[in-house]
């Protein structure tokens, strides 16, 4: 397990290093997640003791939330200040985004629906075919 975790850093050092060095606009844990999928699709996929450590992570994600929550307090007073701004803005955004998401996945089904048609078609046409000839 150790040696996965190891994996993990890595990828996130390299993520990091990347980001200081060419100054992207994604942070180094945004890369190093990229590098690893990288790795991952490579070697087809994660590993088991890799899975198991990621696992283990995520009974902690709850706790990486602490440290965004405790960085808004010095902003408590903005956000009293601009509370109404901030909520039009998250809800208009959600709606955006679920808007969005919805219309890709019905064009993804109407893309896929009328391709199993088509190959439904293909192969009734050459059935009769086979049958005819």
């Amino acid at each position: 397990m150790a040696q996965s975790f190891l994996v993990l850093l890595i990828c996130q050092a390299l993520g990091e290093a990347i980001h200081r060095i060419t100054a992207l606009p994604l942070s180094g844990p945004i890369v190093g997640m990229v590098i690893l999928l990288g790795v991952m699709a490579v070697r087809g996929g994660p590993s088991a003791e890799l899975r198991a450590s990621a696992n283990s992570l995520l009974g902690y994600l709850s706790l990486l939330f602490v440290p965004a929550a405790v960085g808004i307090m010095p902003f408590l007073p903005l956000l009293r200040a601009q509370w109404l701004p901030i909520i039009v803005a998250l809800v208009i955004s959600t709606l955006l985004g679920m808007g969005s998401a919805a219309l890709i996945v019905q064009s993804l089904n109407r893309r896929f629906r009328s391709a199993a048609k088509e190959a439904a078609f293909i192969a009734h046409v050459k059935q009769v075919g086979e049958v005819g000839g």
